[in-house]
């Protein structure tokens, strides 16, 4: 059981600390709203890393080929909503900053549930990340693991990703507190779009 709990750790920090367009959207939107939004999020991407660890345990090399064939258009869907999210994000902004000259005023900032959810969505998008813990099990030998370390495994998955998204969200609070003016807001909503849409735009460049 030990040996389960060492190796989700070191599976969910290794899908978890390279920072992709995921991780860059949550640090954006926890500094244009609060905290709390920013931890619902950061739990939503954890929870998708922790329901692949259970399908990788449970379903094994069964995963591979079932996931090959939709890969590349969840790839894609992912890459869009992306997309979609950065415009929003530099439209709002930008209306806001014409409407009064004054503070940045998000029109409809996410709820955490609604954060939650988002977050939750993107990351199931991505294929890649079943098909790692499918490895990561297989690379053990040629049968899951059974019984409690399935549980011990997912288990540990989900508290290094949980740990590590929140992380970021308190990295994303504090920038949003240090950038608190109408430029800095303006800026960091800008920057935010700037960003994950740049990284989506690379994503749906990799094939």
């Amino acid at each position: 059981m030990s040996a389960a709990l060492v190796a989700g750790l070191l599976a969910g920090y290794g899908v978890a600390v390279p920072v992709g367009a995921v991780g860059a959207y949550l640090v954006a939107l926890t500094a244009r709203t609060s905290l709390r939004t920013g931890a619902c999020a950061a739990l939503g991407v954890a929870t998708a890393d922790g329901l692949y660890a259970l399908l990788a345990v449970l379903g094994g090399a069964g995963l591979a080929p079932l996931i090959a064939p939709v890969a590349t258009p969840l790839r894609i869907g992912a890459a869009l909503v992306l997309l979609t999210l950065a415009v929003r994000t530099a439209r709002t902004a930008l209306r806001a900053r014409r409407a009064d000259g004054g503070p940045l005023r998000a029109q409809a900032p996410p709820s955490p549930a609604r954060a939650f959810l988002t977050l939750l969505g993107i990351t199931l998008l991505n294929p890649l990340t079943v098909l790692y813990f499918a490895a990561l099990v297989l690379g053990d030998g040629p049968h899951p693991p059974a019984g409690p370390d399935r549980a011990v495994f997912t288990a540990a998955v989900f508290a290094a990703s949980a740990s590590w998204q929140l992380l970021l969200a308190a990295s994303g609070a504090l920038l949003g507190r240090a950038l608190t003016g109408p430029r800095g807001r303006l800026f960091t909503a800008l920057a935010s779009a700037a960003l994950v849409g740049g990284l989506a735009v690379r994503l749906l460049l990799t094939g």
